[in-house]
């Protein structure tokens, strides 16, 4: 490869941009050569709309994948969990680093709680999955909360807390983590209570298929237990031939490295996991009705043996009912 600098295609916010960064930094390292980041605007970044109403699938990705087509970027980096489950044939997904945090975190006024909110605590939320969720545990506990739709960057959001708009807002750990704002958590939400999104927490990098001497390189970066982990619940989700703003939870985990992991230390010894648990949850916004289960196999070895953990689980949950709790169906 030439020393000429690589064209890292980025959406344009300061999540987008800080993990894109960190890729960045990283792709030098491995390639020795610069990187830099071309800022593209996505229709999701303009819409005001909800995501469930301009469809969620694919708003954050498809003027990235145009630019890359185009040939105006060398490579981009996605958060997962907006990229559709279907892989056009001319990109590839390259590498899927280390997965930060997944868990859904609540950022509170006066340091609370989800469990020590007030009757009537307005969470803020732009996820049907975390309404569906956060509603279903409220209803089984005896809380009184009322969620409520919002859109908006993490400054954004959180500030609808600052100026006592809202009570609390739900985000991702590790979208806080990545921009350095962490400390601002006031209770980690457990998976047993909120499963995240599909691929929450992980980052996809994605470049031409044809660029063979790229895709090597980028390899470097992959994480070959996330991408084990984002494939199996990834095939659930379009197992389940849900969109991404569905109100889809999965989580892929290797149960004796879960408690460290939610202690914050990803670092656990990795070589005597023998199995992977995949946990699946579809429910209606209100949370009045859940269909949650999970399954436990070998961890897989191959892109086919996560796909059919992934699809196995969809059949499962489908067989009780899920598809009629899905509202959104992709096309």
């Amino acid at each position: 490869m030439s020393e000429k600098a690589l064209r890292l295609g980025t959406r344009r916010s300061k999540l987008a941009m800080a993990q894109s960064g960190q890729v960045a930094d990283a792709v030098s390292q491995v390639t020795g050569r610069p990187v830099e980041l071309v800022e593209i605007t996505t229709y999701g970044d303009t819409s005001r709309e909800h995501l469930a109403q301009i469809g969620g699938t694919g708003v954050f990705v498809a003027a990235l994948r145009e630019a890359l087509a185009r040939g105006e970027v060398d490579f981009a980096v996605h958060s997962l969990k907006d990229l559709p489950t279907a892989q056009p044939a001319e990109l590839v997904l390259a590498a899927i680093p280390e997965r930060e945090d997944p868990r859904d975190v609540l950022v509170a006024r006066d340091a609370l709680k989800f469990a020590d909110l007030p009757r009537g605590a307005r969470v803020g939320t732009g996820s049907p999955r975390r309404m569906a969720q956060l509603n279903a545990y409220a209803r089984a506990h005896g809380l009184d909360i009322e969620t409520v739709p919002i859109r908006g960057n993490v400054d954004t959001r959180i500030g609808f807390v600052h100026s006592g708009e809202l009570d609390a807002v739900v985000l991702a750990a590790a979208g806080l983590n990545r921009i350095g704002r962490g400390d601002e958590v006031t209770d980690f939400l457990s998976v047993d209570t909120v499963l995240p999104a599909p691929g929450q927490g992980a980052l996809a990098i994605e470049c031409a298929a044809d660029r063979a001497d790229l895709v090597a390189a980028l390899a470097e970066l992959d994480d070959p237990h996330t991408r084990a982990a984002v494939t199996a619940e990834r095939s659930l989700l379009a197992a389940l031939e849900a969109g991404c703003s569905a109100p889809v939870g999965a989580l892929a985990d290797l149960p004796p490295l879960s408690a460290p992991l939610e202690r914050g230390n990803p670092q656990a010894d990795r070589q005597i996991v023998k199995e992977m648990r995949l946990r699946g949850v579809v429910g209606t916004t209100d949370g009045s009705t859940l269909v949650q289960l999970s399954t436990t196999g070998p961890v897989p070895r191959t892109h086919d043996d996560a796909m059919a953990l992934g699809r196995e689980l969809a059949t499962e949950m489908l067989a009780r009912g899920a598809a009629g709790l899905m509202g959104e169906r992709a096309l």
